[in-house]
């Protein structure tokens, strides 16, 4: 049987670690993984570099989304480009995105921290079509959790984390041999409502106001605390006065 061609678009230790099981898994999955666009983001982690990876294996690095040759599967995993409808054509059977947070409630940047601030009591991960809209388009499979009693944005980071990578490994084939079924986001924003929320948000969310009750100012110390990146903070007297994890009582 002719194997699948595959491109991935990816950042990130999940990116990293979604890349190196579709390399490892190519002969099960029935796939070529042809190329990779990846910007290697280092934040979290400089030494899961997916363009390293492509190298070692000898798989092509793409410079530009517009470069991209047909094939039959996108697969984004954290990419940092949004897709146009143009790029999307370029997957002749599926184009799919895996979202770390649960559609269609979570769309879009920090999710994390924005659950958190909305006092959710559960949590999760998607993998769905790539269309034109931002994590819009139909859903593959989820998996969704409870998160836990005054959970910390790095915690929750990390439960998702988790998460993704069970739900990438053990529906990826379904995804690839077409064992799956549609469900519009539509459908869905009845029960579930939605959100969409962009990078720049997070400025706004990371000043506390000392005048706030304790259990906010508690909520967004814990939301915006995510270690590699400015914590929350308290403006006093035109200074910024950072709140760390050991600041919360208790």
């Amino acid at each position: 049987m002719k194997k699948k061609t595959l491109l991935f678009l990816g950042s990130k230790p999940i990116g990293f670690y979604c890349f190196e099981f579709l390399i490892q898994q190519q002969n099960e999955l029935n796939i070529e993984v042809l190329g990779l666009l990846s910007n290697d983001n280092p934040t979290f982690n400089p030494d899961l570099s997916l363009k390293h990876l492509a190298t070692q294996h000898g798989i092509a690095i793409m410079d530009a989304l517009d470069n991209m040759p047909e094939v039959d599967f996108l697969v984004s995993v954290q990419y940092h480009e949004i897709l146009k409808a143009n790029h999307l054509a370029k997957a002749k059977i599926l184009a799919i995105n895996l979202h770390m947070a649960p559609l269609p409630d979570y769309r879009g940047c920090n999710q994390f921290s924005f659950a958190i601030l909305d006092g959710k009591r559960e949590f999760g991960t998607t993998l769905h079509v790539m269309d034109s809209g931002i994590d819009h388009g139909d859903i593959l499979f989820e998996k969704r959790f409870p998160i836990p009693e005054a959970c910390w944005v790095q915690d929750l980071y990390q439960l998702t984390f988790d998460a993704s990578i069970d739900l990438f490994k053990q529906h990826i084939k379904d995804i690839l041999v077409g064992n799956y079924t549609r469900t519009p986001q539509a459908e869905l924003i009845p029960e579930r409502g939605y959100s969409l929320h962009y990078r720049h948000e997070m400025a706004t969310i990371k000043q506390v106001d000392l005048s706030w009750n304790e259990e906010k100012i508690a909520r967004h110390v814990r939301a915006c605390s995510m270690p590699g990146f400015e914590p929350p903070y308290a403006l006093v007297h035109g200074e910024k006065i950072y709140l760390s994890r050991t600041w919360q009582k208790g």
